[in-house]
């Protein structure tokens, strides 16, 4: 009886075990999916912006015949959308933080520029872009990004590069230098 009751145990451990394996398994496969569907739409948003810079640039051939600020003002809002959109695939193609603070930062200064708000508005949109730049001053932390804010890199980055030196060192073959070649007298 004990004997069936142990059998019993290690087969629901090892039945458990079994489906922690596959959970994992199908976890780490919908997380590869996921990254490949974020690269696609990194990949859409690219091409349209490419096919959207098509406009813009003949928009800045027509700023030479017009005088008015009408036309600069739309060319100056296309530009920015583009430059909002370039941030955008860098915050998806590096998934940090940091990239995400520069797209807001982008958003907020095209809407003061560009948009004729209030008094309040204005001072909404600068108290916003201080706040993004207290919170990558003071909130900045390692696994934000690469780099500090002073410019050193950042302490879990170097453990990461000295770990990658540590196992490609295995695998790289050291160059010997070649002989030195006699002087002629």
């Amino acid at each position: 009886m004990k004997e069936t009751q142990t059998r019993q145990r290690l087969t629901r451990t090892q039945l458990h075990r079994q489906e922690e394996r596959i959970k994992f398994a199908l976890r780490d496969q919908v997380a590869e999916l996921a990254s490949l569907l974020e690269v696609v739409v990194s990949c859409l948003v690219l091409l349209g912006l490419l096919i959207s810079a098509i406009p813009v640039a003949k928009e800045m051939l027509t700023l030479w015949s017009s005088s008015s600020t009408e036309a600069f003002q739309t060319f100056l809002g296309h530009a920015f959308n583009l430059v909002i959109g370039i941030e955008f695939i860098k915050m998806l193609a590096k998934h940090s933080p940091g990239s995400a603070l520069e797209v807001l930062l982008y958003a907020i200064a095209r809407n003061m520029i560009l948009g004729h708000g209030s008094a309040v508005e204005n001072l909404l949109g600068v108290a916003s872009i201080g706040l993004i730049f207290v919170i990558r001053k003071f909130c900045f932390v390692p696994s934000f990004g690469a780099t500090m804010p002073g410019g050193d890199v950042a302490e879990d980055i170097k453990r990461a590069f000295s770990g990658l030196r540590k196992e490609n060192s295995a695998f790289c073959v050291e160059e010997t230098p070649a002989p030195e070649k006699p002087k002629a007298e």
